[in-house]
């Protein structure tokens, strides 16, 4: 069914035009006859990451996806601050996500970037929601937290807020900036940085793990999405706990709930091993050049395309064999550790297998750079 023969849902549409309307409306008036304190600020700003972190690392990679295991009294945190963020349900939200993930681009999705920029930012929400069907969340049916919020989600949404409001107001003796800017104003900005993963998390970035899907990376983003910018490869391995994979990547989600696990409080996170997301991405960058030589008619593009096979298949084939060597020095390592010549002669050939995968990379980025830039190639 088409979008535009949806009908509206009056509460929610009435709930999220009005708040942003009355927000922007009345935040002149406040800042013209008083200012935030930096306590305020500080207070507010740490609301905004406890909320935020909730619906990232709660709703979207605990529920959603069910990357991590953690107990009952962090997963009640978790539902109580994402409570706050104002985004429905934990159960709503997971149904609606998982629904995104499996008909990614489609009619079907719930929030389709092919339907529009802004219909996947924000008028998705305004129609009329599906009924929840129990066969795409069981787990969560069965789990009675879960359950308890979302039968009684709006009472504990505005109760919680309400709650912390008259908390903050009463600590910092402000109760104004409380009400403008720990609660409304976070909730605003905390509302379109999360929707930024719906519209500009399908829009503005790179593929380099999937060219067929929307999605993309865009590391500008994670830093307004708490780490969920790495969108491109959330979507081929959604089960990882980490969306960005590298030491360097901002997602303060996945330290979350890392540094968690040290303390026992987060266990069974899963992860993608460094092999399949390395066979991926030369797999993803080797039909993208072999497009782009499609478009190339004057140069000799069956040798050019024979070297990016010849490239990327011995890349390829290597990093299989390395992750068997590797595996196989663990096993012994682990059954027969006396065998300290056979461990020897492992590491020695997982030693040259890696000094020749680095020339190979190196012979492959070089590649990738002419191509794409239009060099003469060496073949």
């Amino acid at each position: 069914m088409s979008h535009t023969k949806k009908t509206f849902s009056l509460p929610i549409a009435g709930f999220l035009i009005s708040y942003q309307i009355l927000l922007l409306a009345s935040l002149p008036f406040y800042f013209y006859f008083m200012l935030p304190s930096l306590a305020m600020i500080a207070v507010s700003f740490v609301l905004l990451y406890l909320t935020g972190l909730s619906i990232t690392g709660g709703y979207h990679r605990f529920y959603s996806h069910r990357s991590f295991r953690t107990g009952k009294t962090l997963e009640a945190l978790m539902l109580f601050f994402g409570t706050m963020a104002g985004q429905g349900s934990a159960l709503r939200w997971a149904f609606d996500h998982r629904r995104h993930h499996a008909y990614v681009d489609t009619d079907e999705d719930p929030y389709s970037i092919n339907k529009g920029f802004w219909y996947a930012h924000f008028f998705w929400m305004l129609h009329k929601q599906k009924e929840i069907d129990p066969k795409v969340v069981p787990d969560l049916i069965r789990n009675k937290l879960v359950m308890f919020q979302h039968h009684f989600y709006p009472a504990l949404m505005f109760g919680s807020n309400i709650l912390v409001f008259l908390l903050v107001g009463w600590l910092l003796e402000d109760f104004w900036g409380a009400f403008f800017v720990a609660w409304w104003i976070r909730f605003f900005l905390l509302h379109h940085f999360t929707w930024f993963i719906n519209s500009l998390a399908h829009t503005w970035g790179d593929k380099p793990f999937c060219q067929e899907q929307s999605a993309v990376n865009n590391y500008i983003l994670a830093l307004l999405t708490f780490g969920e910018g790495y969108h491109n490869y959330h979507h081929v391995f959604a089960h990882d706990y980490r969306n960005g994979i590298r030491w360097y990547h901002f997602d303060p989600t996945k330290w979350l709930i890392k540094g968690l696990s040290f303390l026992g409080l987060t266990h069974e996170l899963k992860t993608v091993d460094s092999f399949t997301i390395q066979k991926r991405m030369i797999r993803e960058k080797k039909n993208l050049l072999l497009e782009q030589v499609k478009e190339l008619w004057y140069v000799k593009r069956e040798e050019i395309e024979a070297k990016i096979h010849e490239i990327s298949d011995r890349i390829e084939t290597d990093i299989r064999v390395l992750n068997q060597l590797k595996e196989q020095y663990l096993k012994i390592k682990e059954t027969t550790p006396s065998c300290r010549e056979l461990l020897n002669d492992l590491q020695n050939e997982m030693k040259c297998l890696h000094q020749r995968m680095q020339e190979d990379w190196r012979a492959w980025k070089n590649l990738c750079s002419c191509i794409t830039h239009l060099k003469p190639i060496e073949i």
